[in-house]
């Protein structure tokens, strides 16, 4: 396994939240990043960040649940950058709902957008990886793998992804390829804070809420998550794969 010189990075749902603030990071760590959302002119804001700060990054719009969009982005981020080397898969959305209440719709959609996208991405991928014998994937799941009220659809993605991390983490390690996933907890993001608008909360009134219930005493922020996504992501992290890491305050 030979650590490329200089890192091409793809981040999908890199225009937001815990997405945008990896991106930065890996930027500042010197790798090259590809900024991926449903559309490029969403990641620009966050691509002049990166480079009014030194870093190298574009932003690319691809729909993620589309196997012919995420092959045909991948390749072209590739052969623009010279390889893809690390993959984080962070696209998701949330559709909230009890079971009773839930659509075929709203299970379908966050079951393609949080699960089906992270097999296409991670499967396209993989052969620019295989090939360089070099890769970290790293996949994004959630504390609500664990069972969340009025989120079947999301916990049933999110525990899903974890499967895939551990499956893909022995299919690929024979090519120099770490899989790993992090599972964040409360994340004060817009997709908790859309959370908090379902329950009939103000985004601090449900902050307070779950700061009180865990041990931390706060929600984390998104720089916090993308911190370990840079550890699992390089090469400090080289003998971890197969793993779930939970950040979540020590909640349990």
């Amino acid at each position: 396994m030979t650590q490329p010189t200089q890192r091409v990075a793809v981040v999908t749902g890199g225009a937001q939240g815990i997405g945008a603030a990896t991106a930065r990071r890996l930027a500042a760590r010197g790798d090259t990043v590809a900024v991926v959302d449903l559309t490029a002119e969403r990641g620009r804001a966050v691509v002049e960040e990166i480079t009014a700060a030194g870093g190298s990054a574009a932003a690319y719009g691809c729909d993620v649940t589309d196997e012919v969009a995420v092959a045909a982005t991948v390749d072209e981020i590739a052969e623009t950058h010279g390889g893809l080397d690390v993959l984080v898969n962070n696209a998701g959305i949330t559709r909230d709902n009890l079971l009773f209440k839930m659509s075929a719709q709203e299970w379908n959609a966050v079951l393609n957008t949080n699960l089906t996208s992270m097999f296409l991405c991670c499967q396209a991928a993989q052969k620019h990886m295989v090939a360089a014998r070099y890769g970290r994937i790293v996949n994004l799941s959630s504390r609500s793998a664990l069972g969340n009220r009025g989120q079947v659809n999301y916990a049933a993605a999110k525990a899903g992804v974890q499967g895939l991390t551990a499956t893909l983490a022995i299919e690929l390690g024979p090519f120099g390829i770490t899989v790993n996933a992090v599972a964040p907890g409360y994340i004060a993001t817009a997709m908790t804070a859309a959370t908090a608008e379902r329950v009939g909360a103000t985004p601090e009134q449900h902050q307070e809420l779950v700061a009180a219930q865990t041990p931390l005493r706060r929600v984390g922020r998104p720089e916090e998550v993308a911190a370990v996504i840079a550890f699992l992501s390089g090469d400090d992290a080289s003998y971890v794969s197969g793993q779930t890491l939970y950040v979540n305050g020590g909640a349990r």
